[in-house]
């Protein structure tokens, strides 16, 4: 739920989930230099970023340096200084199933995030699962839903069809004829190591849009195909 504080400042959730060990921390810490560089030139292969961090990423970690409750970051809009991005990763482990249920409340977007390791396809699916129950109901039609394909530099990796066959199974990928399918998410194949970072911060721009769209254009929701189409092209402003 977009929060707004009573300086008329704004406040978006978006919350990376999935399986331990997937790659959500090191996303986010991506993300966070990325956003922390000077500006550069725009190219057709590195989008312009339009955020910018404020403070420190904060971090509660065990001594492995896995999640241990979660990490936070805070993002502000360059163009609308208004606007902020609340961003968390959720432990994990199977164990804190109660505090990824806690640090859910109140989310604006989700980033899930998949180790795209074939060894690892059933503890995807099983985190999948998980959060289709705790959102009950609500992702994509509610809560925007985009998605990682993390770890593609490594071999014996699944392939973009089979995890998109996961998401059919799922029920989070709708046919052409449902309205949601607007709103599908979008399967982004990303690298998130900082030295070798493959859409990281695209995906992340694109669920803040789409975040700020919902919130806009669909009144909390997913918008209407008739209202989708009246959506100006630079809409929103990140």
């Amino acid at each position: 739920m977009v929060r707004y504080t009573e300086d008329k400042k704004i406040f978006i959730k978006i919350l990376y989930w999935g399986c331990a060990a997937g790659g959500k921390t090191t996303a986010v810490d991506t993300l966070y230099q990325l956003c922390s560089e000077p500006p550069k030139e725009q190219s057709t292969d590195k989008p312009q970023i339009e955020v910018i961090p404020t403070g420190t990423l904060k971090k509660i970690a065990m001594a492995s340096g896995s999640t241990l409750y979660f990490d936070r970051g805070i993002f502000q809009s360059k163009k609308e200084k208004s606007l902020y991005y609340h961003v968390f990763t959720v432990a994990g482990q199977q164990r804190f199933g109660n505090t990824r249920k806690i640090l859910f409340e109140d989310t604006d977007g989700v980033i899930f995030v998949v180790d795209s390791q074939k060894s690892r396809l059933q503890d995807n699916i099983d985190s999948l699962k998980e959060l289709k129950r705790v959102a009950n109901g609500k992702l994509i039609s509610v809560i925007p839903l985009l998605v990682m394909l993390n770890k593609r530099d490594l071999d014996d990796v699944i392939t973009l069809e089979e995890w998109e066959d996961v998401m059919k199974e799922a029920g989070l990928l709708h046919e052409p004829s449902n309205p949601l399918s607007e709103w599908n998410p979008i399967i982004y194949q990303t690298v998130a190591l900082y030295n070798n970072a493959q859409n990281v911060y695209r995906i992340f721009s694109e669920c803040a849009r789409r975040c700020v769209v919902y919130t806009v254009w669909g009144d909390g929701k997913a918008p209407e195909r008739e209202n989708k189409v009246k959506l100006p092209p630079d809409v929103p402003d990140l």
